[in-house]
């Protein structure tokens, strides 16, 4: 078997820039004392992202803002208050599943 070395240097960069952005900032603040302000502001990353790749999701379609005729906006409501009341990950993913199912085989 022929290895073609520009597929090998392409896997090669493409697990170092995979690799790096991961481990280079825990390498450094694991070093470090963070203070209080940083721990607290860094505890609203992941919900950040995440409210950023939902209402994305939820909001535009198309490129452009969707809030008439859109399904995933409704199947939205019950599984946000599924999640709220249950606070159960696979209950919320059943709820969301069940609830697009549903309104995109009715409407």
């Amino acid at each position: 078997m022929e290895v073609r070395w520009d597929v090998f240097l392409i896997i090669i960069g493409s697990a170092l820039v995979t690799f790096l952005p991961r481990v280079l900032p825990l390498m450094v603040l694991s070093r470090m004392e963070l203070p209080e302000w940083g721990i607290r502001w860094l505890n609203y990353v992941p919900i950040s992202v995440m409210a950023a790749l939902v209402g994305q999701e939820l909001f535009v379609k198309e490129g452009q803002l969707s809030l008439v005729n859109n399904v995933e906006l409704l199947a939205a409501i019950p599984t946000v208050l599924i999640a709220m009341k249950t606070k159960s990950l696979l209950g919320t993913v059943v709820a969301g599943m069940v609830s697009i199912m549903a309104l995109r085989y009715f409407l």
